[in-house]
């Protein structure tokens, strides 16, 4: 073989091996630029990427970056203080460009920091940055981590320095970019080199935004304890700089239960950095107790409904800011907002406004008197008016008076929705073509066994419902089940529908259902729920299907940025004959059922249809009317609440009546409103084969032993003033029991004389 044939083959091979000489001995030792033998030959892009490439690319890079970097801190000067240290007013106006309110004077007195307590002092550094003192005003990996999640569009960043906070509060801005976050870091080293420590501990605790339109240390302590500064002590302190993290969610009189776990942590958290940089003594952080907060009051002119119109406004801003990037979060979108300069139109009609303000004082509040009715005290009241063509809020009530009640009781979410929630169960199971346990289409002539605490069929999860007071009704239709609102059809009803989809199907239509369980109980209306979330609800189905978000903000100006408010109206999210064959079965509740003697009766009527449905939940703590038209939706919500401890208490006795029901107070409320402001009469164009409203519908007899006090049990409505006829559908061979039934499971459906099948219609139960 010739050398060229044996180096190919050696080549095929793929390695190279020592070529032999003709004698059969080793040929002698490569050339110095000869490859070592056996080690395998580098191909394609293998032979110019090594480590020595990649080491060198990164150093390059690095040294790159690091010049880069240099320039911007040569070029990048410290600028004045932003417009926070210049703020403006905020305007907000009616519908028609009136003038709704302004607000402007900044709540917020700058102290020296000689005024502010060492311990005090201490626990912002403690909260916030242990290495303050020592540190060069950056912290390299933090802002790294901010940098990464700014670009991966995570949002909020952690791990600034005080310095870089007091940076960003004083001289840039909360805009969540790139550009931004390296000017931070640029101005925050030559802050550190032009300013002692002291002066920037001042700085931020002067101008951090701390929650209920705090700004600064001073404003902080009189908003949540009612004393100057230099007054706080070091548990005191130590809650305020926890707040600073996320004070929505860490004010102690609106954070929920997390919220609440997650500052009291952080609180400690601070403490235990004091104990550890030996700022505090072991023995006496161990002797501190978490210090409750006093409760929020109403900024200065914004008593009455204005308040709860400028807050409700403010936080639909905020969350726009945060959907469309200008803000990390809530925290963040409300002190660019407080900053001022902003021209907020809301959707709010003056005249609508004023009526139903007027109707509330005189159908309710007109009627407590505390010296009288202790529980008069505690009643509050919350209502939202929706028009459902356009999603507007025209009205909204948010209770006796922003100055002496801080909570919007329009959107707050923590009192049960009750019988509310009974037409979201019918929308789920006519938008699935939900089937009976028997295999029978459900709809408002399907017939049910509405005996009293029947159990359930077709659940893992026992549940036997009581009705209000204990009433039996046998065999009913589901027009009349809604009329009398009847729990044991509505909890067998969602079991049928399968209560995954009732709470997806509520959720589309505008509930707020993330997180519930998907449990028999939820058909209750156990979950929480505010006026304006059943007033968005309600006004999907007004709107034949077509998801209605409620919105306050018409427009929103500002001469730095463009805010785009979304479209209140969505996509279709059930079908069109089942959103109006819901509306027409909600129009019997009116005509014939628990709102027939509030709202069917009125005088001012005059002819309007109207749909609704009235609820109370369990222990009369919550009753409500929700009710519609074919332009206006309302919703309006009684609730008990402690004054002091804002405890959920029974209404019982309140205005002289001995339970308060929604049929009553909230229905009336709903009427005289309703039937003063919709103008002409209207009438539901609905597509359904149910027409435009079902025909009052008849009950076979009903067994019922009413208690001589309101039961304690828990309930969701309130019982009808008609006795019920002894009339009624094609009944089974037996007569239905007025016994409740075991808990155990029901048996087998029986089938009636005329072949159809009802579900259990004797309440039966056996296993």
């Amino acid at each position: 073989m010739g050398r060229a044939d044996e180096r190919r083959a050696r080549q095929a091979q793929g390695r190279r091996v020592a070529p032999q000489s003709s004698s059969g001995h080793e040929a002698a030792a490569p050339g110095p630029g000869a490859k070592a033998a056996g080690k395998p030959r580098r191909t394609g892009i293998r032979r110019f990427v090594n480590w020595k490439t990649i080491l060198g690319t990164f150093l390059g890079l690095c040294l790159l970056g690091m010049g880069g970097f240099i320039v911007l801190y040569m070029i990048v000067p410290v600028p004045e203080g932003n417009e926070a240290a210049r703020r403006q007013s905020n305007i907000y106006e009616y519908r028609d460009g009136g003038m709704l309110a302004r607000t402007g004077k900044v709540n917020r007195e700058i102290v020296d920091l000689s005024k502010v307590p060492k311990g005090v002092q201490k626990t912002f550094v403690a909260a916030e940055n242990k290495t303050f003192y020592n540190d060069s005003g950056i912290d390299l990996k933090g802002t790294a981590r901010g940098l990464i999640n700014t670009l991966s569009g995570k949002g909020k960043q952690g791990g600034s320095t005080i310095t870089q906070q007091y940076v960003k509060n004083y001289y840039l801005s909360q805009d969540q970019t790139v550009t931004r976050k390296l000017k931070e870091m640029v101005i925050s080293l030559k802050v550190d080199r032009k300013k002692s420590k002291d002066d920037i501990l001042a700085g931020y605790i002067n101008t951090s935004y701390y929650g209920r339109n705090a700004y600064g240390i001073q404003a902080a302590a009189q908003a949540y304890y009612q004393v100057d500064a230099q007054d706080l002590n070091v548990a005191q302190g130590a809650y305020l700089a926890s707040l600073l993290q996320a004070p929505s969610q860490y004010d102690w009189a609106v954070a929920s239960k997390t919220g609440k776990k997650l500052v009291q942590a952080r609180w400690n958290y601070t403490l235990d950095n004091m104990v550890e940089m030996h700022w505090i003594d072991a023995g006496k952080r161990a002797g501190l107790k978490f210090p409750v907060p006093k409760e929020p009051k109403g900024a200065p002119g914004m008593e009455g409904q204005l308040g709860y119109l400028v807050e409700t406004a403010n936080n639909e801003v905020a969350r726009q800011l945060v959907a469309q990037g200008a803000a990390a979060d809530l925290d963040d979108a409300k002190a660019l907002i407080d900053r001022g300069g902003w021209t907020i139109k809301l959707n709010i009609d003056k005249k609508k406004q004023a009526l139903l303000e007027k109707t509330v004082k005189q159908q309710l509040t007109g009627k407590l008197d505390a010296k009288k009715r202790k529980v008069d005290a505690d009643i509050q009241a919350g209502a939202v008016s929706v028009d459902p063509k356009t999603g507007k809020v025209l009205a909204m009530y948010g209770g006796i008076d922003y100055f002496k009640h801080f909570y919007n009781n329009a959107t707050r979410d923590d009192y049960q929705a009750a019988s509310t929630f009974k037409p979201m169960i019918l929308a789920a199971a006519l938008a699935e073509n939900a089937k009976t346990q028997s295999g029978r289409p459900i709809t408002a002539n399907t017939v049910y066994d509405g005996t009293n605490r029947r159990p359930v069929v077709g659940s893992d999860i026992g549940f036997a419902p009581p009705n209000e007071d204990e009433a039996s009704y046998g065999p009913v239709t589901v027009q009349t089940a809604m009329n009398k609102s009847i729990n044991s059809v509505f909890a067998q009803m969602g079991v049928d529908v399968g209560m995954d989809e009732v709470l997806k199907v509520a959720g589309k239509l505008g509930m707020h259902t993330k997180g519930l369980q998907a449990v028999p109980a939820q058909t209750l209306g156990s979950m929480g729920a505010s006026p304006l979330e059943m007033a968005g609800a309600y006004a999907t189905l007004d709107n034949h299907g077509k998801q209605v978000t409620p919105t306050i903000v018409a427009s929103v100006e500002h001469k730095d940025r463009t805010v785009k408010m979304p479209d209140p109206i969505g996509e279709q999210v059930i079908p069109e004959e089942a959103a109006d064959t819901v509306t027409s079965v909600l129009t019997g509740v009116v005509d014939d059922g628990t709102a027939r003697e509030s709202v069917a009766n009125n005088p001012a009527r005059d002819g309007q249809q109207v749909a609704g449905k009235t609820g109370t939940s369990d222990k009369n703590r919550s009753a409500w009317f929700t009710g519609y038209t074919p332009k206006l939706v309302t919703s309006v919500l009684l609730f008990g609440e402690d004054p002091k401890t804002h405890a959920h208490v029974p209404m019982y006795g309140a205005g002289g009546v001995a339970r308060v029901n929604g049929g009553g107070f909230p229905a009336k409320i709903w009427a005289a409103y309703t039937f003063a402001a919709m103008g002409e009469v209207t009438k539901f164009d609905l597509n359904t084969t149910s027409g435009a409203a079902v025909a009052p519908t008849d009950l076979p007899t009903v067994s019922q032993t009413p208690s001589s006090t309101p039961s304690s049990t828990p309930t969701t409505e309130e019982p009808t003033t008609q006795p019920p006829t002894t009339s009624s559908p094609p009944s089974p061979s037996n007569e239905p029991t007025t016994t409740a039934p075991t808990t155990t499971a029901p048996s087998t459906p029986t089938t009636s004389p005329t072949g159809d099948v009802l579900d259990n219609p004797f309440g039966q139960a056996n296993q």
